[in-house]
């Protein structure tokens, strides 16, 4: 499996270099360059907007770096990444997308109807979105538990929430 070279929490502006402190508002986008998933932070005021191509994108608090962090999963922000990576076709991409699913799921946002096989014999999950109703079409990229977890935990640093 191939490791994901993305960057935590920088806390710093990308627009002025300036450090976030705890308890600075900030705003965060995923994106995707050359390749690989970057993630960019701004300082509140100087965020200039959701560029198109983001993969994903959020808000929060610089936490205190004292005390321990509760995990709060966002539906929505799993949702956009999703959505997003629905088109990636680099092995990366799909287990991104494909771990997301599977959060979704243990979520109950997505509820699992079938698997089908694809042209290329790979087996394709049907979920369901709870709200929507939406059937996706999901990719599984045979990992192993070892490998779900590696990047179950890139998600969760890319998005803040370790």
């Amino acid at each position: 499996m191939t490791d994901y070279e993305i960057q935590g929490p920088t806390r710093v502006c990308a627009a002025t270099g300036r450090e976030l402190k705890p308890g600075d508002q900030f705003h965060a986008v995923l994106v995707e360059q050359v390749g690989k998933l970057v993630r960019i932070d701004y300082a509140a005021e100087m965020w200039p907007g959701s560029p198109p191509d983001a993969v994903a994108h959020w808000s929060g608090r610089v936490p205190a770096t004292d005390k321990p962090r509760k995990l709060v999963v966002n539906d929505d922000m799993l949702l956009e990444c999703f959505d997003r990576l629905k088109d990636s076709t680099d092995p990366d991409g799909m287990n991104f997308r494909y771990v997301v699913a599977l959060l979704l799921m243990r979520r109950k946002r997505f509820r699992f109807e079938d698997v089908i096989r694809d042209a290329a014999g790979r087996d394709v999950l049907l979920l369901k979105d709870a709200k929507g109703g939406t059937v996706h079409q999901v990719t599984d990229p045979r990992l192993t538990d070892d490998q779900i977890a590696a990047v179950q935990t890139e998600v969760f640093r890319v998005l803040g929430w370790v």
